[in-house]
């Protein structure tokens, strides 16, 4: 088996390089009471911002999402660091810079790494989302004084991911490599049944509740092969339906997506942890 972390002495756990939708930063004091203190690979199917395998830093690492641009960002950012950076330190943050990336089409893999990164650092809530022509169609979230990158970070990201595996895959297809001893990490866009929200709607586009039951199939079934599962999910009891013989942790943390006059309320999210 293989220690869960780096032999890394006292060097800061890196921070995310992106900004991205419902990013795990906050989860991580009370999900590693949940991680096993010794597994052979880290499987991480639903990388977004990679906030977990950040502070996790595992010796070996599976990392996959559905979204190709986004795990190209990842690949160049390890293997191309350099070009990175100097891409984006030519941009500027402001509306024209801004609508100019966003209407770009390209075929260079650094040129689009440097895109998705600007981009997920400018728009309105750090959100990436295209429509169905493939256009990214999110305004620009006008603050100015926003820094893009820090290199210092990009450098420590880069020496992370070196020995890392990073896939455009479906969730599905990586889970069937799963074996015993592995462990995995699964944080699924956050659908649920009979809710009305317009960003619950959007993400049901994203991963849909037939999404949902395979999901919690598929992790039963490695867990029956001997894997350490862990999968974060939204609170309510139609989800919590899907994960019968899970140990299952109620989390609560802060939410800026609601109406109220200061902008935040507490919400409720599971965490469902199946061991061998």
């Amino acid at each position: 088996m293989i220690s869960k972390d780096l032999d890394a002495g006292d060097l800061p756990r890196p921070k995310p390089f992106l900004k991205w939708p419902g990013g795990k930063r906050w989860l991580w004091a009370t999900l590693q009471a949940f991680i096993p203190a010794h597994f052979r690979r880290y499987y991480e199917p639903f990388l977004g911002g990679g906030a977990i395998f950040f502070a996790l830093r595992p010796r070996r690492a599976i990392l996959s999402d559905i979204n190709p641009d986004l795990i190209n960002a990842y690949i160049q950012v390890r293997d191309n660091l350099e070009e990175v950076i100097a891409g984006l330190a030519k941009l500027k943050i402001n509306q024209a810079t801004y609508d100019r990336i966003r209407k770009a089409h390209l075929t260079n893999d650094v040129a689009r790494a440097v895109r998705l990164i600007y981009l997920s650092k400018t728009a309105f809530n750090g959100v990436y989302r295209v429509n169905q022509q493939g256009t990214f169609n999110v305004p620009f979230a006008r603050q100015l004084d926003r820094k893009v990158f820090d290199a210092g970070a990009l450098a420590d990201a880069s020496r992370y991911l070196q020995k890392s595996q990073l896939l455009a895959r479906p969730f599905a297809k990586m889970l069937e490599s799963v074996r015993e001893g592995d462990f995995v990490y699964c944080d699924p866009p956050y659908t649920v049944r009979h809710n009305n929200n317009g960003f619950l709607r959007y993400n049901e586009s994203l991963f849909s509740w037939a999404d949902q039951k395979l999901l919690a199939q598929l992790a039963r079934v490695a867990m029956r092969r001997g894997a350490h599962v862990v999968v974060s999910n939204a609170g309510t009891d139609h989800v919590r339906a899907l994960y019968k013989g899970f140990q299952v942790v109620t989390v609560n943390r802060p939410s800026c997506m609601s109406a109220l006059p200061d902008g935040r309320r507490e919400v409720s999210e599971f965490l469902f942890i199946g061991r061998a």
